[in-house]
């Protein structure tokens, strides 16, 4: 009983010490994130950013969408949304934590918050720049494309779960992606996500007639031979959680 309380507080401790929480100030607000450490230490360090729903937390994210323990030699980001985003059908006022959902929106305030993480990661750490990725939910998925399309150079990959596309990612590069969305989502209609879906194929030219689908799966691969995987769940808004260890596998064998 003895040696198990034992073996309990030290798996504790090591969870509990392994995720800081670290604030940052964009020119005069203050923004959080929670990070991660490597488990798993050796050479340089792949870097995962993920970007909570509107409404949510670095926090909530953390505990929900665990991609520390099934990629324990990256290091990831928890990055934490502030309110001012409207959200006609669940926040119509911006009261809560939310992400711009356009380039060149809200002076670009959630951009320069990634400018700066970002920055300040590559001055105090070793991080494997061929090896950068983005998760989103909902409209942290929209904010994802953003980033797509505002810092494209940065990024291997991306992940993005229960959010809508944007029209302006048809002059973006071409870059993997994994596509998420949900037949009975109430938040973001599933017939905006699986018009989103396919203008990502048509935007990167991607190979129909080659398609494999496995279960809920779907990939593609683009005219310069990227993955573009659509998992189309009987399912709602939520972040599929089990799909989890195969995304990252999906991030693993995408470099830059």
């Amino acid at each position: 009983m003895k040696n198990s309380l034992l073996l309990f507080f030290l798996l504790f401790s090591l969870k509990t010490f392994s995720q800081t929480e670290k604030k940052f100030t964009i020119e005069g607000i203050e923004r959080k994130a929670i990070f991660y450490e490597p488990k798993i230490k050796s050479g340089k360090t792949p870097v995962v950013f993920i970007f909570h729903g509107h409404g949510g937390t670095a926090k909530w994210a953390s505990n929900k969408l665990n991609f520390y323990d099934e990629f324990p030699e990256a290091l990831i980001i928890y990055m934490q949304g502030i309110p001012g985003v409207t959200n006609s059908l669940v926040d119509k006022e911006g009261k809560y934590n939310g992400w711009q959902m356009n380039p060149d929106e809200l002076e670009n305030r959630d951009i320069k918050f990634f400018d700066e993480v970002f920055h300040q990661i590559q001055q105090n750490r070793t991080i494997d720049l061929d090896r950068i990725y983005a998760v989103g939910h909902s409209n942290g998925s929209r904010f994802v494309n953003v980033l797509w399309k505002m810092r494209p150079e940065k990024f291997a990959a991306f992940i993005t779960v229960a959010g809508p596309g944007g029209n302006w990612l048809k002059s973006a590069p071409q870059k993997s992606v994994w596509i998420s969305f949900g037949k009975s989502d109430k938040i973001v209609p599933y017939k905006i996500q699986k018009f989103s879906s396919k203008q990502y194929l048509k935007f990167f030219e991607a190979n129909e007639n080659t398609a494999q689908t496995e279960g809920e799966i779907t990939t593609y691969q683009t005219s310069e031979n990227k993955e573009i995987i659509i998992e189309e769940r009987n399912s709602g808004h939520e972040f599929p959680q089990n799909s989890i260890p195969k995304m990252v596998e999906f991030l693993k064998r995408n470099h830059r």
